[in-house]
């Protein structure tokens, strides 16, 4: 897929999947704009970018609850490179309790960075892609957004949100030429899930092993965990995926855990 002279903003892309996908969309030609709060973690996105030899790319830091700041950064972003033409809103967190237990500022906190900021890089990036009459949304979903799981009443209401959005965005954008999708991946081996692990062990009264095999892989049908690259493949073919024949889309990657 050539992504040349593609501008594309990634959320989270310090580290994980965010990483990979930014990492995947400059080899395919797109300047990226790597944004994270960790900005040691984005400045080593991009300086994983350069020695690739892949084409521009800069860290910007995005607190994607802060609504000035996505609009400042976003705005940055486009006044530099002269547009927007994806947005890959991947920013997340996972907090896990039974509901019971659950925190409600722990609640509030996974819900804004996962839904309150795909909704904040959305308003602030349509108004780019809508004067250009072009884009593609980009939103990272998960099987959460189908499924539900023990322990993850936020996480999972989240992630339904994000994909109520990713629809409505389809509508609205489809007559300024950009196109809203979703990818809703199984369970990936980052450290974000690493640490679920002992967690849900903990939580649920089994072994490790058994959150592993029963818990996370024990709907796939081959007992694998998804890729980061798998992620970044649907990401890149979103990005240049040029017409709204491919709009409203939910696609799932997760080993066959969760079947459309």
């Amino acid at each position: 897929m050539n992504l040349i002279d593609n501008i594309a903003v990634v959320t989270g892309a310090g580290s994980g999947i965010g990483r990979q996908i930014a990492l995947s969309l400059a080899k395919e030609g797109a300047t990226v704009a790597v944004c994270d709060i960790n900005m040691d973690g984005a400045n080593e996105t991009v300086a994983m970018i350069e020695k690739g030899n892949g084409p521009k790319a800069q860290a910007v830091h995005m607190d994607v609850t802060d609504e000035a700041e996505v609009n400042s950064a976003m705005d940055e972003v486009a006044a530099k490179y002269g547009q927007i033409d994806t947005l890959v809103s991947n920013a997340g967190i996972q907090i896990v309790h039974p509901i019971e237990e659950f925190p409600y500022e722990a609640f509030r906190k996974l819900v804004a960075i996962h839904l309150d900021g795909a909704f904040l890089t959305t308003k602030a990036a349509v108004r780019h892609m809508y004067k250009q009459g072009s884009g593609s949304l980009i939103y990272m979903g998960s099987v959460h957004s189908h499924e539900a799981s023990a322990l993850k009443s936020a996480y999972v209401a989240a992630k339904h949100g994000i994909l109520g959005l990713a629809r409505v965005m389809a509508k609205e954008g489809a007559g300024h030429g950009v196109r809203s999708n979703v990818i809703c991946p199984g369970f990936v081996k980052t450290p974000l899930v690493e640490k679920q692990i002992p967690e849900q062990a903990h939580d649920l009264g089994i072994s490790e092993q058994e959150v592993i095999d029963d818990v996370m892989l024990g709907g796939t049908v081959d007992k694998e965990f998804t890729t980061m690259q798998d992620v970044a493949d649907l990401a890149v073919f979103l990005a240049g995926f040029p017409t709204n024949a491919l709009t409203g889309q939910s696609i799932v990657a997760s080993h066959g855990w969760y079947m459309n």
